[in-house]
């Protein structure tokens, strides 16, 4: 017997047997997947978990696929890591970060959403699938499709960072640069995906898709210890990570795999695209949507898909919401990069951007566990931050001359430690 029930709307609460559909007919709500709890509970204990391949799948109860995945068998299971170098910089006591910059295989945390949803779509007979990206979306889609045996479209907004275009291009895919923002790129795939028929893995495919969100908070879970971090700082685009994050906190308390959901889950904006944050400050339940301005473009989104039910799980959860500079993104990824190795897209340079001005704001205290979700990884976004991170010394292959910059390297370093002791 499947662990799956049905879709039923998030706001009539209509159901609908599985198929490739995400809007309720009778009030325009989107869909999601519902699942057989009490079976799942029954059926899925720590110890199963634990002995099963060290990727996402091994959560295959929770996910909406019937037979397991046929595409993406690896993603996921990415690192956990105390951030103690970090944690010092910020002035706190413990400190984690999820690191889906080396998810399996294109470096972002959207390997998981395809992976269930070009899986879903050969479970539905789909030969072309297609999405709409602003970047890393794009890149998952054609390296999973191309390993799939599925032909692929993708559409995104025309002046996308190199480095996910070539990460895009390189798998053979069909690359369709629109004139315009996310936003238009979004509504013209709508109308594609209705008049074509194909597998759009963000469009009709979505209720599906997003349930991949919710390994990420699987993962974090279980490599803690089967607890979760008293805190949570998320990225925010379409705003579906952030509910999916806290949907999958909220599974594991049901099914007993652990004790308390007692989390804040806090989302995070750059100032020059924030409508979910602008709502969250305002009090407001409604998006305004606006034009996106920001260095980050993979968080680039005006108008929010799942805006509102990020902001129920912001208030739900306790958390809230804070944007940061095109600055402040770029100085955070130079933090992270200095203190801790990772080199982050500039979607991780928003997400701790926005823990330091929360710790600081003393809206999450510094003797509590804080996680910070780190989502891409720096080499798709080189443009933000190549001239800011200096130039290498060139010397000829002469001892005196490496000896000389040596030197004054050296008198550099005292100076400082001299200025910090002072």
């Amino acid at each position: 017997m499947s662990h799956i029930l049905g879709l039923k709307c998030r706001e009539c609460s209509r159901e609908y047997s599985v198929s490739p559909i995400h809007i309720c007919e009778f009030c325009f709500g989107p869909l999601e997947v519902v699942y057989q709890y009490e079976k799942i509970t029954k059926d899925l204990s720590r110890q199963k978990i634990e002995g099963r391949p060290k990727s996402m799948w091994r959560y295959r109860e929770l996910l909406p696929v019937e037979n397991g995945p046929t595409i993406g068998v690896n993603v996921g299971f990415t690192p956990l890591i105390r951030a103690d170098a970090l944690a010092k910089a910020l002035g706190v006591k413990e400190l984690y970060l999820k690191n889906d910059a080396v998810n399996y295989p294109t470096l972002s945390f959207k390997d998981r959403v395809v992976s269930v949803a070009l899986s879903k779509a050969k479970e539905f007979g789909f030969r072309i699938v297609a999405c709409a990206s602003t970047g890393n979306l794009a890149n998952s889609v054609a390296a999973l499709a191309a390993s799939g045996g599925l032909e692929s479209y993708i559409f995104v907004p025309y002046d996308l960072e190199q480095g996910k275009i070539l990460g895009t291009l390189v798998y053979g895919t069909n690359l369709i640069g629109v004139r315009g923002s996310y936003d238009d790129v979004n509504r013209l795939c709508s109308e594609i995906a209705e008049n074509y028929g194909w597998a759009f893995v963000n469009i009709n495919l979505r209720p599906f898709y997003a349930e991949g969100s919710k390994t990420f908070g699987f993962e974090i879970a279980e490599q803690l210890g089967w607890k979760v971090p008293r805190h949570v700082i998320v990225p925010m685009a379409g705003g579906s990570l952030i509910t999916k994050i806290w949907k999958g906190f909220k599974e594991l308390e049901t099914i007993g795999l652990i004790k308390d959901a007692n989390t804040s889950i806090h989302g995070a904006q750059a100032t020059g695209s924030n409508p979910i944050v602008a709502a969250f400050k305002a009090g407001q339940d409604w998006i305004k949507p606006q034009k996106p301005q920001t260095i980050a473009k993979s968080l680039a989104i005006g108008n929010p898909a799942d805006g509102f039910y990020a902001l129920k799980a912001i208030r739900d959860s306790g958390g809230s919401a804070e944007d940061v500079s095109d600055e402040e993104i770029i100085e955070a990824m130079k933090l992270l990069a200095q203190t801790e190795g990772i080199f982050t897209e500039t979607a991780g340079g928003v997400t701790l951007g926005v823990a330091k001005k929360l710790i600081e704001q003393e809206v999450i205290p510094r003797d509590e566990s804080i996680l910070i979700c780190v989502t891409g990884n720096g080499l798709k976004t080189q443009e933000a931050i190549q001239d800011r991170v200096g130039r290498p010394l060139i010397i000829d292959a002469r001892l005196s001359e490496f000896k000389n910059i040596f030197e004054v390297k050296q008198k550099e370093t005292g100076l400082k430690i001299q200025a910090t002791i002072g």
